[in-house]
């Protein structure tokens, strides 16, 4: 056992990718029957042909991509962020109010180290993103969890009676991870009226906001002059363009707030990662036909996913976009023992609800024990048609 451990990091859940992960260690699956792993929200192919060889270029002649840089990152990127942010929402996002992170992850929880410290606590809808989750439980802070309703949407009402004096934000992902649902966007500006309101942040994660099935601005939280007195939006490069190895993410905030996260920044990893902020910048700038592509394939890929789940009756479709499905499962065996179970019976990898919620037993509904969350991005149409002949051909009692 080892001696003087932190309690709070001993309490987080063990890391969920890298626990699926083990669960195939060392097994083997038939050549007619290989893997089909759902598990993780990631591209699996590099970044397109161009952009690696704009990387290699920038290695091989710009001496600065190998030095420190700004903390807060490259000039040229978060320029760009800010106009693209301010022609695609409709307001004004200037260059001092976003910084660039080593990844999303980071991005939030160089945030919250801004806002909020042991014993303070944040509203947290459930189901949650696990690495959120993870990083209030290592910092002793409370996760206020905010039931959703059937269709995976957060109630800003019921979100109010969770606040109180020690309070120091909200968080909402959207698209939404792991429940793919998209926010409308009266009610993201209903809680940025609470949020204001109460006198707390509201953090809006919009990772996946690529491949949002609206066409136009999902929300117009940005058209607010006054919007950096309460909204905090982060975004991730990985997804966009394929960076997810290069760690590149981006925060917008008031100034004022980013010079508190520049300290958290500056003993954390001191600056982002110089290739992958000048690989994102190359892409704002050049592969804007290329990512309208693979929004595309993405969309065709979420109406297989409804399209396949409406034909199986046994099953229960509760959210759907982006890069995930999030649905209940037919059987009797809770979700955690369910995901192990299809990896033996069907070669399909997933991640249980349990990832994503507490249990029945510890304050929940019961709804993380009877979902499953498919990353169905990870999956072409033809992976797709494949995890449906391998559902339908399991029967209710067959885990």
């Amino acid at each position: 056992m080892l001696r003087n451990l932190n309690p709070h990091l001993a309490a987080t859940q063990a890391p969920p990718v890298m626990e699926a992960r083990r669960w195939i260690e060392g097994a083997t699956f038939p050549e007619d029957r290989p893997l089909l792993n759902l598990s993780q929200a990631a591209p699996a192919d590099p970044p397109p042909e161009p952009m690696r060889r704009a990387m290699a270029e920038v290695v091989l002649a710009d001496p600065s991509v190998h030095l420190y840089g700004a903390v807060l990152g490259l000039p040229a990127l978060r320029a760009r962020v800010a106009a693209d942010w301010s022609a695609g929402y409709g307001g004004t996002v200037r260059p001092d109010q976003v910084a660039i992170t080593s990844g999303c992850n980071q991005a939030f929880t160089a945030v919250l180290a801004t806002l909020a410290r042991s014993g303070d606590n944040v509203v947290l809808p459930v189901p949650w993103y696990f690495n959120h989750k993870m990083w209030l439980d290592m910092g002793g802070i409370d996760a206020r969890l905010l039931e959703t309703g059937p269709d995976l949407l957060p109630d800003p009402e019921r979100a109010a009676a969770l606040i109180d004096d020690r309070t120091r934000a909200i968080v909402l992902v959207t698209p939404n991870n792991p429940g793919g649902v998209e926010y409308p966007a009266a009610t993201l500006a209903a809680f940025r009226d609470l949020a204001r309101a109460r006198g707390i942040a509201l953090i809006v994660d919009e990772t996946y906001r690529d491949f949002d099935a609206r066409t136009g601005a999902p929300h117009d939280l940005f058209a607010d002059p006054d919007w950096d007195d309460t909204l905090i939006q982060l975004y991730s490069f990985s997804k966009a363009y394929r960076l997810t190895g290069h760690r590149v993410g981006a925060v917008c905030a008031a100034p004022a707030r980013l010079a508190e996260v520049e300290k958290w920044l500056d003993t954390v990893a001191i600056c982002p990662n110089g290739l992958g902020q000048r690989a994102a910048l190359w892409g704002m700038e050049h592969l804007g036909d290329w990512l309208a592509g693979e929004r595309a394939e993405i969309l065709a890929r979420r109406a297989a996913m409804e399209a396949g789940f409406a034909a199986l009756s046994d099953w229960r479709l509760m959210g759907c976009g982006a890069y995930f499905a999030y649905v209940a499962h037919p059987f009797a065996a809770e979700s955690d023992i369910v995901a192990r179970r299809l990896v033996e019976s069907s070669a399909l990898l997933t991640l249980p609800g349990t990832m994503f919620g507490p249990r029945c037993e510890a304050g929940g509904t019961g709804r993380a024990e009877a979902t499953l969350r498919i990353a169905f991005a990870n999956a072409d149409r033809a992976g797709i048609a494949t995890l449906f002949a391998r559902l339908a051909e399991l029967e209710p009692d067959a885990i």
